[in-house]
């Protein structure tokens, strides 16, 4: 039976906006269903523009796994990951993404690269989108908002 993850993805992003960051959240689920990894944008605080969440639940699912590739795990992210974290799921050969808010400006699963698209993807996911959009964006808008005042 299906169960989404999307809500802690979004936990993850509320705590992401609350440190400054832009609040995007990521959770990284085991075949099994299980929870490996789940972290916010951190690119701010560490200084370190590959910070994104979807990089952070990678490299701690990884390291606790002790292998390279995470086969069969599910991603759940609140935006579109971008060109460099969908070349980073495909060299991890995960089974599956599923994202919230597109991301025309930057995406590069739907929109821009299209990584996934390009005969050197090395593997291709199951992507879902739209997963808990609205909220998604609603947590975008009301960031980069209080940014302009």
């Amino acid at each position: 039976m299906f169960r989404s993850f999307m809500a802690e993805a979004l936990d993850e992003a509320r705590a992401a906006g609350a440190r400054g960051e832009v609040p995007v959240g990521a959770v990284l689920v085991s075949p099994a269903g299980d929870i490996l990894a789940r972290a916010g944008n951190r690119t701010r605080e560490l200084n370190d523009p590959t910070a994104h969440a979807e990089m952070l639940v990678i490299r701690a699912a990884c390291a606790d796994l002790a292998s390279e590739r995470l086969p069969g795990c599910d991603l759940y992210v609140t935006l579109e990951p971008c060109a460099m974290c969908a070349a980073a799921i495909a060299a991890a050969r995960m089974a599956r993404v599923y994202y919230g808010a597109s991301d025309p400006k930057s995406g590069g699963v739907a929109h821009g690269a299209c990584v996934f698209d390009h005969p050197q993807a090395h593997h291709v996911p199951e992507v879902y989108e739209g997963f808990s959009a609205l909220e998604s964006e609603a947590l975008l808008r009301s960031f980069f908002a209080a940014r302009r005042l």
